[in-house]
């Protein structure tokens, strides 16, 4: 066995496809943000690094490390579990990533060094021990939850107005947030059986396969019917009626993924959550000329 992981493995530990969802959500804060991108874009580009290449990738590692004992079950083919990542090299990994995420959090200024800092915390608390929130998935979803979608959209918007942003630029990133609690519980019906053997309550553990998606369903959909009042309340009527239509589109494929909920999670993930995050995008437009006044 190597005594150093060869490069492929570490990216493969750092999960590239998983940046995908806060590098989003960073850019529809700094659109939301209703600032220019004109001469910013060497701040822009550091932050969509800090959110996906850093941070998220940080919380994959920190997290393969501590799940090293569930993988041998569910996934004994990931990195850490197959000797790919020999030794303590998955915790080193996981270490030296969140203080490159903490040096560029801080080139970026104090408001985003504030959010990058709390992500990495709640990442680490997610996975490790004694907390662990992972140990329930009420806690653990809206952590990754929060850290998928909620900081980043924070993190662009403040990048760009170089403040706190907006209170109208929070609260649908809170909201998209919140439904992210949703997408997050669709995760977890790959790996039920190994989460039961190790006493991980997932909610398809806890609540059952069919409830839980259920409730997985209506966690997403509630928050972005508040979002759709939001916009009719802020006279943003074209966005309102987009995010509707997305979300009816989103409703349609409810139907087929709760007729099998383990068969077509996968499935779900990448057709209704690509509706939810396009209905983020459109969210971000409409609050741009209320927020920068153009």
């Amino acid at each position: 066995m190597a005594a150093t992981p060869a490069p492929s493995a570490v990216i493969e530990l750092l999960k590239p496809l998983t940046w995908f969802a806060p590098m989003w959500a960073f850019a529809c804060g700094v659109i939301s943000s209703g600032q220019p991108a004109s001469g910013q874009w060497p701040v822009i580009a550091a932050g969509v690094l800090l959110a996906g290449p850093l941070v998220c990738a940080t919380s994959q590692a920190a997290n393969d490390w501590f799940d090293r004992h569930v993988d041998a079950i569910n996934e004994p083919n990931r990195p850490i579990p197959s000797g790919r990542i020999p030794g303590r090299w998955g915790l080193y990994l996981a270490l030296g990533w969140t203080l490159l995420s903490l040096v560029v959090a801080a080139a970026l200024g104090p408001w985003i060094l504030g959010a990058a800092l709390f992500g990495l915390v709640l990442a680490w608390i997610y996975s490790a021990p004694p907390v662990r929130l992972k140990r329930n998935g009420w806690w653990g979803n809206a952590a990754v939850a929060l850290c998928y979608e909620g900081l980043p959209w924070f993190t662009g918007a403040a990048v760009m107005a170089a403040a706190l942003p907006d209170r109208r630029v929070l609260l649908v990133a809170l909201l998209y947030a919140a439904g992210a609690h949703g997408i997050m519980t669709l995760n977890d019906f790959k790996s039920v059986e190994g989460d039961r053997r190790m006493g991980l309550l997932s909610l398809p553990v806890q609540m059952g396969s069919q409830r839980a998606a259920r409730f997985a369903c209506l966690v997403m959909a509630l928050p972005q019917v508040a979002v759709i009042a939001l916009l009719v309340d802020w006279e943003r009527y074209w966005h309102a009626g987009l995010v509707a239509a997305l979300l009816a589109g989103q409703a349609a494929l409810m139907v087929r993924f709760l007729e099998n909920p383990r068969e077509r999670a996968i499935w779900y993930n990448g057709t209704g959550t690509t509706l939810y995050v396009l209905g983020m995008l459109v969210s971000a437009f409409a609050l741009r000329p209320l927020v920068g006044g153009v």
